[in-house]
């Protein structure tokens, strides 16, 4: 069964060692939720979940930075993530509009080498007179240094077509679709180990075991700890 570490990615990242990781694929807080400072210091519940009065999952932590604190905050555990990743390694990391160049301002002063950005079409979402859907988020990704040019993993598609998990079977505030993340972390050889520094309630830990990857995942909230912990117990496709 693959491992969750509770507590402080960057903490925990420091005490890894060199060069572990063929990938690194996770879904930071994103610290964006509202357009002033009041807003974006709310509870997650209140940013991110339409029952906001009756939200029944736990808030997460690290959502209420600022953009320049997040974006040294980012540059930082991505430097860390560099340094236990191997020559070669894949990173994957979910982002909004919003923080998307900080985000890839972040990752190249940590100095991974950014390939692009591919667009998670989520489908469904709130329509708005006058406007264009919010209907994408995007994943940056990278490498740690040059890419093989024979390296065993496929051609994957830039844009992924997943409509968010529904409530019945949610239990995670922003929880990305579990079908979504089994053909994202394809990208990474099958014999290399996948990191998430911010595994939240497991869903990337969940689609490597069911992919037959190992991974590790680190997660600061006990109760999401224990709810990723108990969807890999019964590796229950949720």
């Amino acid at each position: 069964m693959n491992k969750i570490i509770q507590g402080d990615a960057l903490q925990i990242l420091r005490q890894m060692p060199n060069s572990e990781f063929g990938g690194i694929i996770t879904d930071p807080p994103y610290s964006s939720g509202g357009l002033h400072i009041g807003y974006r210091q709310k509870s997650t519940a209140t940013k991110y979940t339409e029952n906001k009065s009756n939200n029944i999952f736990p808030n997460f932590a690290g959502d209420a930075k600022d953009q320049r604190s997040w974006t040294n905050w980012t540059a930082e555990w991505l430097r860390e993530c560099l340094r236990v990743s191997k020559q070669g390694a894949i990173i994957c990391i979910f982002i909004d509009w919003r923080q998307l160049p900080s985000l890839t301002d972040a990752l190249q002063w940590a100095d991974w080498t950014w390939r692009g950005v591919l667009v998670w079409d989520k489908i469904n979402c709130r329509p708005q007179k006058g406007r264009f859907k919010q209907q994408a988020e995007f994943i940056v990704w990278g490498s740690k240094g040059n890419l093989p040019t024979n390296r065993n993993a496929p051609c994957l598609n830039g844009i992924f077509n997943y409509s968010m998990a529904v409530s019945a079977k949610r239990v995670h505030q922003v929880e990305k679709p579990l079908k979504l993340m089994r053909e994202l972390i394809k990208i990474v050889e099958p014999n290399e180990k996948i990191l998430d520094p911010f595994c939240g309630s497991g869903t990337t830990l969940l689609a490597a075991q069911l992919e037959n990857y190992q991974a590790v995942g680190i997660e600061v909230s006990e109760e999401y700890t224990e709810i990723a912990r108990q969807r890999l117990n019964s590796n229950i496709e949720i």
